[in-house]
């Protein structure tokens, strides 16, 4: 006879998660999902079953589905920008360590979640949520690049349309990556040379 009492075990589940933490936990949960069947699998009701939890407590944190993936990108968004801060305080103070640094972190963070995002953001596909979240998080990027860069820059400065067509290609380039047309090496050292090709222009 086991010493543990009789309903300790449903006490233990019953154990109250802090709103932060069960987020957190969900996030967890549609990550797995999402890598094991693929964003199809994220449904809301789906989700409660996978989390143990009831589906009023899904559609509070998120409304709905396109708020699930919404929150799926802003998650992805908030560690990649995190990796790239370290990545860019830690290099060195030459123009190569930082294209480096920004082509290598970039890819990195993409592959990390492999095939999920481009996933993510198919599900996401025109609707308003994603286009008001990814717009700011792409602002917030090219800025951060443009004063990663800044030392670096020539007299002519680099106009809004290089750094937007940066970003086209660090995300092409990376999701190639992810579905294997290319290597991540190949992802990244394409990025590179479009990022130090963008400041050469910027001195003629």
């Amino acid at each position: 006879m086991s010493n543990t009492p009789d309903g300790s075990q449903n006490t233990a589940k019953r154990i109250r998660l802090s709103r932060e933490d069960r987020f957190r936990q969900l996030l967890d949960v549609a990550w797995r999902l999402a890598s094991e069947e693929g964003t199809d699998s994220l449904t809301l009701p789906r989700m409660a079953d996978e989390a143990g939890v009831s589906k009023p407590v899904i559609y509070d944190h998120f409304g709905t589905r396109n708020g699930l993936l919404t929150a799926l990108y802003q998650d992805f968004d908030v560690r990649q920008t995190a990796v790239i801060d370290a990545a860019i305080e830690a290099s060195e103070p030459t123009l190569e360590a930082a294209a480096r640094v920004i082509a290598s972190s970039y890819v990195e963070c993409v592959l990390t979640q492999g095939r999920e995002i481009p996933g993510v953001l198919a599900g996401l596909a025109g609707s308003p949520e994603l286009e008001a979240v990814k717009r700011s998080y792409q602002q917030v990027f090219i800025e951060k690049c443009r004063k990663a860069l800044a030392p670096f820059t020539g007299a002519n400065g680099i106009g809004p349309a290089a750094f937007w067509a940066m970003l086209g290609a660090a995300d092409a380039l990376s999701h190639a990556a992810a579905t294997g047309e290319i290597t991540e090496r190949q992802a990244q050292d394409e990025l590179f040379e479009t990022i130090v090709a963008m400041i050469d222009r910027s001195d003629r």
